[in-house]
């Protein structure tokens, strides 16, 4: 499957494999760094278990981590606009959700 660019200066042409299309659902994110680079490694934790597994890891340098913050505040501030205020909670200890 390929991604079709809109025309001009800036955009990259991307092909997306079918597998990658599919995507992978992540509850849990631990985040590591170095003076070079930043460690995303995604997983899954579900309730009753006691080991979970990383489905994807993400390395990428600081500049490309600051901007995907920027990219991700920007589609949360639409996502907001269209359908309203994320709602988000406190993890309890023992809790499923992200941690830095």
């Amino acid at each position: 499957m390929d991604a079709k660019p809109k025309a001009g200066p800036g955009h990259i042409n991307m092909e997306l494999g079918e597998k990658e299309a599919e995507g992978i659902y992540s509850n849990f994110a631990v985040i590591s760094h170095s003076l070079s680079e930043f460690v995303l490694d995604f997983a899954r934790v579900l309730p009753g278990t006691q080991k979970s597994k990383v489905f994807a890891r993400v390395v990428m340098t600081p500049p490309n981590v600051r901007s995907l913050l920027v990219a991700l505040e920007t589609n949360i501030k639409k996502y907001e606009d269209q359908f309203g205020k994320i709602k988000t909670f406190e993890p309890q200890a023992k809790e499923i959700g992200f941690t830095t």
